[in-house]
């Protein structure tokens, strides 16, 4: 059930990128920036621009506790943050210059992201330390919900989603300051040859790690603890070969969250998210572990999903697929094996078509060959949810040699398509 001739194909297709030898050293570039060391984001760039124009290699930045703006990485460099260091973001909003980004799925000129590349190769965030984006309630997390039930960016929201549907160039959908589309975090856009491994992510904006249209992605023994609003952990988007492994994610939303971009923009480049290992992570809060969408319009295959746990009681789902008749897209292809579950709160699969708009609209999306296998859960309140509309397509999901424990509610499933293919076999529901 589990295909592992072609896990192993993606496994051996993902190469760790390699770099120079060489050092750069941050405290050597303090004294050639003025005296004021408060923010220290021309040092931290300086030494990543040396570091590229000398064939690449690795800037370390030392112990110790660093403010910061925005850090754009450069092709061949290898960004090194040591056991004891400690870089916190500013949250002003002038410091963050607009950039070419995507905000859930749609093109925009926005808010540089904490941690930004465009069209670089051979990058990597590594080390021991920590990133804080040092976002709260009183910042950046305000936006979606202030503290007096306020949403500051639904009119930019509604603005860019606008934009999108009527076809506005890209280089006219201008946010940033005066504006409120929060920043990703870590956005690696066009990028080819992706490591981050070791590191420590905190109080984000909103998407941690948004990997975006790159190929060749490593993400490894990473550790998120981030429970703002929209706060994933990781997005791949419009990615492929894909590794995340060995990973703790305790987040506001989603966990891991697999997208190929939103409605017309997602049709215009029309490409999949595909070749994604995720394997020996640890999920403890979010509202899904893996989930696929809502933004999925260029579709998504061949994920491979094993030897992952589950802890605490705040995951609503494992598995969940989020689409709707305006942003179709087909996913297909998903493997998972292998899985341990503390608790879910709703259901182990969700699969809900009913999202946003629901069926309101001509993209017809379309899911099949999900293979599940090997699941223990201790105390699951309903095991399968599945909401579609007709001419909808759901077919070929197998659930096999596993046991789902304390179940609350039995599942409910709403499929339309006649030749639908629900298939348990040595299937345990106590």
């Amino acid at each position: 059930m589990f295909n592992y001739k072609k896990f192993n194909l993606i496994l051996n297709n993902i190469n760790i990128p390699v770099f120079k030898k060489q050092k750069f050293y941050l405290k050597t570039y303090f004294d050639k920036i003025s005296n004021n060391y408060i923010d220290i984001s021309q040092v931290i760039n300086s030494a990543i621009i040396d570091c590229h124009n000398n064939g690449g290699g690795t800037v370390i930045i030392p112990d110790g506790e660093f403010y910061c703006g925005p850090i754009h990485l450069k092709s061949n460099v290898n960004l090194f943050l040591c056991a004891n260091t400690i870089i916190k973001f500013f949250t002003d909003p002038k410091k963050y210059f607009n950039v070419l980004t995507r905000w859930e799925g749609i093109d925009c000129i926005n808010y540089t992201p904490l941690i930004y590349a465009y069209n670089q190769t051979n990058i990597a965030i590594t080390g021991y330390g920590t990133l804080d984006g040092q976002a709260s309630l009183y910042n950046w997390w305000s936006w979606k919900k202030n503290i007096d039930n306020t949403t500051l960016q639904d009119k930019d929201v509604k603005l860019l989603i606008h934009m999108m549907e009527n076809n506005i160039p890209i280089n006219k959908r201008i946010f940033g300051y005066n504006h409120f589309l929060r920043p990703n975090f870590i956005q690696l856009y066009l990028c080819s040859n992706i490591l981050i491994t070791g590191i420590t992510i905190i109080n984000s904006p909103m998407w941690e790690i948004h990997p975006l249209l790159s190929n060749n992605i490593y993400i490894n023994n990473v550790t998120i603890n981030s429970i703002g609003p929209n706060n994933d952990g990781c997005n791949p988007e419009s990615c492929s070969n894909v590794l995340i492994d060995n990973c703790y994610f305790n987040t506001g939303d989603d966990c891991i969250a697999i997208k190929s971009g939103k409605n017309s923009d997602g049709r215009k480049i029309n490409i999949a998210s595909k070749n994604i290992i995720i394997q020996n992570c640890l999920m403890n809060k979010g509202h899904g572990a893996i989930v696929l969408g809502s933004e999925c319009t260029g579709g998504i295959n061949n994920i491979f999903i094993r030897n992952c746990k589950t802890i605490g009681e705040q995951l609503q789902s494992f598995l969940r697929i989020k689409n709707n008749a305006v942003r179709g897209g087909i996913i297909n292809n998903i493997y998972i094996t292998d899985i341990n579950i503390q608790c879910i709160k709703s259901s182990f699969l969700n699969i809900n078509l009913l999202y946003d708009e629901g069926q309101n609209g001509t993209y017809l999306p379309k899911i099949y060959n999900i293979y599940i296998n090997n699941i223990y859960i201790n105390l699951c309140y309903r095991v399968i949810d599945i909401n579609s509309f007709i001419h909808s397509f759901i077919n070929n999901i197998f659930l096999q040699n596993s046991i789902f424990k304390n179940i609350k509610y039995p599942s409910k499933i709403q499929i339309f398509n006649k030749d639908n293919l629900i298939n348990f076999n040595n299937v345990k529901f106590l």
